[in-house]
């Protein structure tokens, strides 16, 4: 009778290799991905993200890793593989991690180095005054109820922009910072669609200097001290809309507002994101649209003489 050698003897759970992947970045996050190793840790996976938490100088920032078939936000690495390959499936939230050197670690389960770029600033203009009312009504035929209808305070900002009422508007977006559940709350969504249309479609128009002034305001509002009035993913989004930075499924409709691609598809795959966070974004750019038009149209006194 033959007898094992190993008999009898334990054998203890086998850790499985690291899984190794290439990866797309965001120019967003290029500066912290190119810059020396840095600790951070997962705060939050899913079958097709995980965030992780880099502490930074001032605030801390959210790297998103995503899947290739997942919303791409403008802070993301776009990982070579779809949900259903389970990339993060040994990824616990609280495992430590490292970002930069060109790439990403988390324990000894998964390794990302970045292969490629990706510009998260979609360019627009230049674009008519025609073009940009054209896709404003288009945009609101799409758009419906979204996560913070019926609460006074948009409407607030949405006529305060439109007019230019600084002090308003600024009041207004303020209080709505870090409004509603999740990850990224409807108020911060929304607030990042608004100030994406006021840079970028305010940019691209004739006479759009006073949208993108007050988008440099209202940018400066409602990032100061955001990580302590929202959750740190939000407070990052709320960062990369105020210097124009914009998701893949955003950008593809700011693009479609332009005149540059079609836009009921692009805004229907927006609307569908998750629970009503894109309904929320869309809600903002069209918001956006309508007080860049109303900002942008000339006025009946511009070419008055001083004296009168």
């Amino acid at each position: 009778m033959r007898v094992s050698t190993t008999a009898g003897r334990r054998r203890g759970p086998r850790t499985p290799p690291a899984l190794s992947l290439p990866g797309a970045a965001s120019l967003g996050v290029r500066a912290m991905l190119g810059g020396p190793r840095r600790a951070a840790r997962a705060v939050a996976v899913f079958p097709s993200a995980a965030y992780l938490r880099v502490d930074g100088p001032t605030e801390p920032i959210i790297l998103a890793l995503v899947t290739s078939d997942a919303v791409r936000p403008p802070n993301a690495v776009v990982l070579a593989t779809p949900a259903r390959q389970e990339p993060f499936r040994g990824v616990r939230e609280g495992d430590v991690a490292f970002v930069g050197d060109g790439g990403v670690e988390v324990t000894t389960r998964l390794r990302v180095r970045i292969r490629r770029w990706w510009d998260p600033t979609p360019v627009l203009g230049p674009l008519s005054l025609a073009r940009l009312a054209h896709g404003a009504h288009a945009l609101g035929e799409l758009t419906g109820p979204w996560g913070l209808s019926g609460h006074p305070v948009p409407g607030v900002l949405a006529d305060s922009c439109a007019d230019g009422d600084l002090a308003h508007a600024v009041d207004a977006a303020e209080r709505i910072v870090g409004l509603g559940p999740g990850l990224t709350p409807s108020g911060d969504d929304a607030l990042a669609g608004l100030l994406l249309a006021l840079r970028l479609l305010g940019g691209a128009v004739p006479g759009g200097g006073r949208a993108v002034w007050l988008a440099d305001w209202l940018g400066a509002a409602v990032t100061a001290y955001a990580c302590e009035r929202t959750t740190a993913l939000a407070a990052t989004l709320l960062q990369c809309a105020a210097r124009g930075q914009a998701s893949v499924e955003t950008a593809a409709v700011l693009r479609g507002i332009a005149g540059q691609e079609p836009l009921e598809p692009a805004a229907r795959r927006l609307i569908d994101i998750r629970h009503t966070s894109g309904a929320d974004v869309a809600w903002g750019l069209l918001t956006g649209c309508r007080a860049a038009l109303a900002l942008s149209a000339p006025r009946p006194d511009a070419d008055r003489s001083p004296d009168g």
